[in-house]
């Protein structure tokens, strides 16, 4: 592995470790860390240690899920193949089924504006505005039809669909949002029209001068029309205005990284979702 390739992918392995910290607490096994989150909020996963001196094992892994089981929390693991590539014969060995997922980065000088590759418009969430309640939940919304229905083939679900996801959310969640995106951890964005409303989505995390965009999604009806590309673009240039030097992304499958490519992104290795079989469709 070159130099700047093992460079980059050790600042991942930082970013991966820090992003959950910020709202959760951890537990140790072996040479792996569970993150549970404080108070309501997506939950996170085992990953992992920045400081394990041996591969994680089978022990460890029985034991994570053990203590997930407990809490109710998703059996979820997640890890660089690259980092820690012996992880992916336990896990299975363990029962569970890996997602390997392109992971991404962002080549600069090949990033495209916005505006040339889709016709909808791609506005960026404002804790200011007086609708930013409504647009978290819509942008939310979104993501839950466009994730349920994978892949980048057209399908049915649109508007009505999106608008029958939308739930109302607790004054903290929305809090947490206004205050991330506020103070630069968080980007989030859609893309609407004046006729049919958002009918897609993306967010950014970042920690200081690394960002993973995430949570891509287009209402299957509003399919092939560049909005994946179109919402990923938006939310680069503004992290590289925020100064973010390093952006990456995992793809869930093959097809979905070609859309990454027309963006300017280049893989560079492999992200591993590892949960029980059932789970991963």
């Amino acid at each position: 592995m070159d130099v700047v390739r093992t460079d980059v992918l050790d600042r991942l392995e930082r970013f991966y470790d820090a992003v959950p910290r910020d709202g959760a607490r951890t537990e140790e096994f072996g040479a792996l860390v569970l993150f549970v989150r404080d108070g309501a909020g997506w939950p996170f996963y085992a990953r992992p240690r920045l400081d394990a001196t041996a591969p994680p094992s089978l022990a460890d892994v029985t034991a994570v899920r053990a203590r997930q089981r407990e809490l109710g929390l998703p059996e979820a693991f997640e890890w660089v193949h690259e980092i820690t590539p012996d992880l992916l014969a336990v896990a299975r060995s363990a029962g569970l089924t890996v997602l390997e997922a392109p992971l991404m980065v962002l080549d600069p000088p090949r990033l495209p504006d916005p505006t040339a590759l889709s016709d909808v418009p791609v506005r960026v969430l404002d804790p200011a505005d007086p609708g930013f309640a409504a647009d978290v939940a819509v942008r939310r919304a979104v993501a839950a039809v466009g994730f349920s229905n994978g892949g980048t083939a057209r399908g049915d679900a649109g508007p009505a669909e999106r608008d029958a996801a939308v739930s109302r959310l607790d004054v903290a969640t929305l809090e947490e949002d206004a205050t991330r995106i506020s103070d630069g951890r968080r980007i989030s964005v859609l893309a609407e029209t004046p006729e049919l409303g958002a009918l897609a989505s993306g967010m950014a995390m970042r920690v200081g001068d690394v960002a993973e965009i995430a949570g891509v999604a287009s209402l299957p009806a509003a399919r092939r029309r560049g909005l994946g590309a179109a919402v990923t673009a938006t939310l680069a240039h503004e992290l590289r205005a925020a100064g973010t030097d390093l952006i990456f992304l995992s793809a869930g499958s093959e097809d979905i990284a070609r859309v990454y490519l027309r963006v300017g992104f280049r893989r560079i290795g492999t992200a591993c979702i590892a949960e029980p079989a059932a789970l991963i469709g």
